[in-house]
């Protein structure tokens, strides 16, 4: 298991910041983990997982417009 810092969270999903934590408090995003006072980090499995289900998402959205 590894955990990754925010700066590689931001470089494999695409996303701001601020858009992260607002996914986090949406509850649309892995909660990340508190390593210290002022130190997070996420696991990386579970960022991945999430990557992975926006493009499942995409898919099944593909092939419900080419079912029309």
């Amino acid at each position: 298991m590894r955990l990754i810092r925010l700066k590689e969270v931001i470089d494999s999903t695409g996303l701001a910041r601020s858009t992260i934590y607002k996914f986090i408090s949406e509850g649309e995003f892995p909660k990340p983990v508190s390593l210290g006072e002022r130190c997070v980090a996420w696991v990386e499995g579970e960022v991945h997982e999430w990557i992975l289900s926006r493009i499942e998402e995409r898919d099944n959205q593909k092939q419900g417009v080419s079912g029309i």
